[in-house]
């Protein structure tokens, strides 16, 4: 799992607020990686950012997945084999060798940030 930490992070925009649909994701990208962000604006965080690329099937497709409750977890069910993953770490409850890498993210003001390392 490639979760950042949050000590010394440096902050980097991704989109503005307005680029968000709630209860959805869209995709950015962080340098060469394609980032899923979903704001789901009546949870305690509001917004996640994990990897885009789904590990099972190798498509960037997790930004078009369905987000859902399963075993107590928030997670996006993949589009493609609908293997689900927790948004809070990237973990894959069916396949527990799969992983999707998550950033930290912030709302600022009017902006989307993810934390670098």
């Amino acid at each position: 799992m490639s979760t950042v930490t949050h000590s010394e992070n440096t902050w980097q925009t991704l989109c503005a607020t307005a680029d968000l649909v709630a209860n959805s994701g869209v995709v950015a990208l962080l340098g060469d990686q394609q980032v899923a962000l979903f704001y789901l604006p009546e949870t305690e965080q509001q917004v996640f950012a994990i990897g885009n690329c789904d590990p099972k099937s190798g498509a960037n497709v997790i930004g078009r997945g369905i987000v859902g409750h399963l075993q107590g977890e928030l997670v996006i069910a993949s589009p493609l084999y609908k293997q689900h993953y927790r948004l809070r770490d990237g973990g894959c409850l069916e396949y527990p060798e799969l992983n999707l890498p998550v950033w930290p993210v912030r709302l600022n003001g009017e902006q989307v940030e993810v934390a670098l390392s």
